[in-house]
């Protein structure tokens, strides 16, 4: 499994209320329960126009697929290739 985040240009997500914030997660959850574990949902950073979106799947396709049965557009799609925070500087 890869990491990856994914970029969704989504037009006034950061003005959504916690109850749509809360639809738009069930929705997400209902597609990647139909991916049979290809994909897992860490988080998403929701900014005013955009989410970036940290997932965990077998690969790009994987990702493409969430994204068409969710109706979540992604826009672009970067495979993360490490991870580094204020301990790795130890």
């Amino acid at each position: 499994m890869k990491r990856y985040v994914i970029e969704r240009d989504i037009p006034g997500v950061g003005s959504l209320s916690g109850e749509q914030l809360k639809g738009a997660a069930a929705t997400s959850n209902e597609a990647l329960a139909k991916l049979a574990g290809k994909a897992q949902w860490e988080k998403s950073f929701v900014v005013d126009d955009k989410t970036f979106c940290i997932y965990i799947a077998e690969n790009e396709d994987a990702v493409r697929e969430h994204a068409a049965l969710s109706g979540f557009p992604a826009n672009k799609i970067t495979e993360v290739r490490t991870i580094i925070d204020p301990m790795t500087a130890s």
